[in-house]
């Protein structure tokens, strides 16, 4: 998926930087994504640590890690699901919430009419067949997550939902065919959590905390609200011009809050290290995030400059590009037993 501060470039970065920062094993390790978004480094460091700990208040997020984080059924059944899901939507037609609300028939044109009910016939299916307990919920979630990221292929956005474009582009006249979301299937007892972070943190404990918050003052609630629409699929009044459901305004996201967040949640970490990925654009400054860190033990830092995301084509080359802070902090032990 394209998504905003998406680590899919910079995950084999992050991943050397942290092994070659611990004194530990990794395949001893307990590894916590707590702002996981799409999975992508949870899921570069699952197949080489003992057990994943992924988090992330949105819930298309929470799908996404259910899949990719948790799931470890046989792939055979996967694709036979993956089958039998395409027959459905060919067969039937339901015209439900997301043709109602965001469709070209809505006047909200996010999909194309078809394509939206294909979404709604998939949907609906998908929980029915849990309902009748035809799949169990590790089924339900894969199910899900294949929905997700084949429906957003095809949206007519430019990236996020923020906004539907005036005229339906190219790709989003494509018909919706369901693609399999893959996943690695393995023995750990992975975890996955739908929680606010600084509460989940007082609860979990750990090797490695890795922390990659939102920046600046774009809510993911907000930029990606039509996906937590399809993964949760309940019955609200859109709100205004692009539909908008209730989201969760994050203190992560203002300005004044933000300090006091990361040094909450930093003061309730039950981890060995700490890891926070921050680009030279965002809300804290360097020095906010320094003087946090040392408070709390050993502080140190590498970068990267990278091809930031964009939703546009209308920035300069040097606009393009963004520096990536790895913050990172070896936690004083007393700290550690709080």
């Amino acid at each position: 998926m394209n998504y905003i501060g998406s680590k899919l470039k910079l995950s084999s970065f992050i991943f050397d930087e942290v092994k070659n920062t611990i004194k530990m094993d990794l395949s001893d390790c307990v590894f916590c994504d707590l702002f996981s978004g799409t999975s992508i480094v949870a899921r570069t460091f699952k197949p080489f640590v003992k057990q994943i700990i992924s988090n992330d208040i949105e819930f298309y997020s929470f799908v996404l890690a259910k899949n990719y984080i948790e799931n470890n059924f046989d792939e055979s059944r996967a694709n036979w699901l993956t089958e039998e899901l395409n027959q459905v939507i060919l067969k039937f037609s339901l015209r439900g919430f997301i043709y109602d609300n965001y469709s070209e028939f809505a006047n909200r044109q996010y999909f194309t009419n078809e394509n939206a009910i294909r979404i709604d016939t998939a949907r609906a299916n998908i929980e029915k067949w849990l309902k009748s307990s035809y799949i169990n919920n590790q089924e339900y979630y894969f199910l899900l997550a294949s929905l997700l990221e084949s429906a957003d292929k095809l949206a007519n956005t430019v990236s996020v939902y923020g906004a539907f474009l005036k005229k339906i582009k190219k790709s989003a006249l494509k018909d919706l065919v369901i693609e399999k979301a893959e996943f690695l299937p393995t023995n750990q007892n992975n975890l996955v959590f739908n929680k606010n972070a600084n509460e989940l943190i007082k609860t979990i404990k750990g090797d490695i905390l890795y922390l990659d918050p939102p920046y600046n003052y774009r809510e993911y609630g907000a930029n990606y609200h039509l996906l937590n629409t399809i993964a949760i699929y309940d019955d609200f009044i859109p709100k205004g011009k692009t539909g908008l459901r209730d989201y969760t305004r994050s203190n992560w996201c203002k300005k004044a809050k933000v300090y006091d967040e990361l040094e909450e949640l930093i003061k309730n970490a039950n981890f060995k290290y700490v890891f926070l990925s921050y680009n030279d654009e965002g809300l804290l400054s360097f020095d906010d995030i320094k003087n946090i860190f040392s408070k709390y033990g050993e502080y140190s830092y590498v970068s990267k400059d990278y091809q930031r995301f964009k939703a546009d084509n209308n920035r300069t080359q040097k606009q393009d590009r963004t520096t990536e802070y790895l913050h990172i902090l070896k936690i004083h032990e007393i700290n550690s037993k709080n």
